[in-house]
């Protein structure tokens, strides 16, 4: 995966994304939001915001900023943010490379865009640096069957992957353990438990300088 094919990928997209992915995706983005948005005036990051059809399920008195490498679907999202009070900017960005301060936001949630980012121990990394101490990082996203027919195919399509927009195999266990970022929960989200919500908790304050490669790599 590169920026150039998810942007390409995404923009085939961006027209009928809501009316094919969102109601399979609705369980699972609801699922998210009501574990990002647990008390009042939380400032939430949601990293890969696509058309924003999360935005109208997060608390009024929550001030939720949005990200997206893409800018098609983030036209989209902005419409769709008329008039929402707890939207407070959509912004086109990076998740691997974001422009926030350390410390930014009481959550941080990323649906569906594990496998699209090139890396996505980078994205977990970021993720993590921009949450508060105590606060929660969710990742939703499709992982690897177990079923044998299954895990077969997702392997075949592979090569489609930048045509696609996203790596069709990828691991659960390829998301990267890191030094502060505790997972505390793994479970089923959406149709037969196909994709999954990884929860998990930044515990303590990161440690001085960047992360290392074997930091990074757990």
């Amino acid at each position: 995966m590169d920026l150039p094919s998810i942007r390409s990928a995404y923009k085939r997209y961006a027209l009928t994304y809501d009316a094919f992915f969102g109601p399979i995706f609705a369980g699972g983005r609801r699922m998210a939001v009501q574990l990002a948005n647990t008390a009042a005036n939380q400032r939430i990051l949601e990293v890969g915001v696509g058309t924003g059809l999360s935005l109208p399920d997060y608390r009024e008195d929550a001030r939720v900023v949005g990200i997206d490498v893409s800018p098609d679907m983030l036209k989209i999202a902005r419409e769709r943010a008329r008039g929402l009070p707890q939207v407070e900017a959509l912004l086109e960005m990076d998740a691997e490379q974001l422009a926030f301060p350390d410390n930014s936001f009481d959550s941080v949630v990323a649906m569906y865009v594990a496998s699209v980012v090139p890396h996505p121990e980078r994205l977990l990394a970021e993720m993590q640096r921009v949450c508060i101490p105590g606060g929660d990082v969710l990742v939703i996203n499709h992982f690897a069957s177990n079923h044998p027919v299954v895990r077969r195919m997702e392997r075949g399509l592979r090569p489609l992957s930048k045509i696609l927009g996203f790596r069709t195999d990828m691991e659960l266990d390829s998301l990267p353990r890191l030094p502060g970022l505790e997972r505390i929960d793994v479970r089923n989200a959406n149709l037969f438990g196909y994709w999954k919500l990884v929860h998990y908790r930044h515990d303590e304050e990161l440690p001085d300088g960047p992360l290392t490669g074997e930091a990074l790599a757990g």
